[in-house]
């Protein structure tokens, strides 16, 4: 089965904020970058992609045949979205053991499964 892995940063340090990344040691900082890419080279792993800052969201809704725009990310989204990943696992154990060892999971964020439903 294929899961789509949704990475929320939230207030993980990452290089893209310098401020919380600088929080990290040079080691923690050589960690987080060793397990990415070992998630990444994981079979199964299809590697996503990063996504920019929530700020520059756009956010397109259909009202009546016409489109309309909102700046900003859905506002159901509490926590920022950083990135994702595709898994194809065995069962959804191995997709949390997977989501385990995303570094975000550990750096204050969280890692949500969610199964791909195949037509």
């Amino acid at each position: 089965m294929k899961y789509m892995l949704l990475i929320h940063q939230a207030d993980a340090p990452t290089p893209r904020s310098p401020e919380a990344w600088a929080t990290l040691s040079e080691a923690e900082q050589q960690a987080v970058y060793s397990d990415y890419q070992a998630v990444n080279e994981t079979p199964g792993v299809t590697p996503g992609m990063q996504l920019d800052d929530p700020a520059t969201a756009t956010t397109v809704r259909v009202q009546d045949g016409k489109t309309l725009t909102t700046d900003g990310p859905f506002v159901e989204i509490k926590e920022s979205i950083g990135g994702y990943l595709l898994f194809e696992a065995d069962d959804l154990d191995a997709a949390i053991d997977l989501a385990s060892r995303v570094p975000a999971a550990r750096l204050g964020g969280a890692v949500e499964v969610r199964p791909i439903v195949e037509w």
